[in-house]
């Protein structure tokens, strides 16, 4: 299997962090329960911007905010791509099922990466690294570059 290069967008004050987990330690998301140190990063770029756009509260805090964008290239041999996920994953608010779900593949040690389907657009995938995994460091990991939402938003 071929590298998959996949995108993370976060503001700027973690650019210097933007693939060490940090957050996962101090919120919950959709695939972890609070305080696990993961990464969410999405199969392109309008996947990742539109993911941020789903999580944020109000336009002023985009507007309030500088961004910055990485990429990640990651072994197609070093993605663990399930064949079923949760029934309930898409349910809003998440529900308890889908971070049990993310913390078996971070308690297993499996692989870095786990192809999740995105909520936000069916078809589409996220994929979470683990940065702890032994193998983390074999993903190629990009330096920040500037970006930008529309102002329309």
């Amino acid at each position: 299997m071929s590298t998959v290069s996949v995108w993370r967008i976060c503001t700027a004050t973690y650019s210097e962090r933007i693939f060490n987990g940090e957050g996962g330690l101090h919120f919950k998301g959709r695939w972890h329960p609070k305080g696990v140190p993961i990464v969410y990063t999405s199969d392109s770029r309008a996947l990742a911007a539109l993911e941020i756009l789903a999580n944020t509260k109000g336009a002023a805090t985009l507007r309030d905010r500088i961004w910055v964008m990485a990429r990640a290239d990651i072994p197609g041999d070093l993605i663990q791509m399930p064949a079923r996920y949760p029934e309930d994953w898409r349910d809003h608010p998440p529900p308890d099922s889908t971070r049990a779900f993310g913390l078996a593949w971070i308690k297993a040690g499996e692989s870095p990466a786990l192809r999740v389907p995105s909520a936000v657009i069916l078809g589409e995938f996220n994929y979470l690294l683990n940065p702890l995994h032994p193998d983390f460091a074999k993903i190629k990991l990009h330096p920040p570059q500037p970006f930008a939402f529309d102002a329309r938003f």
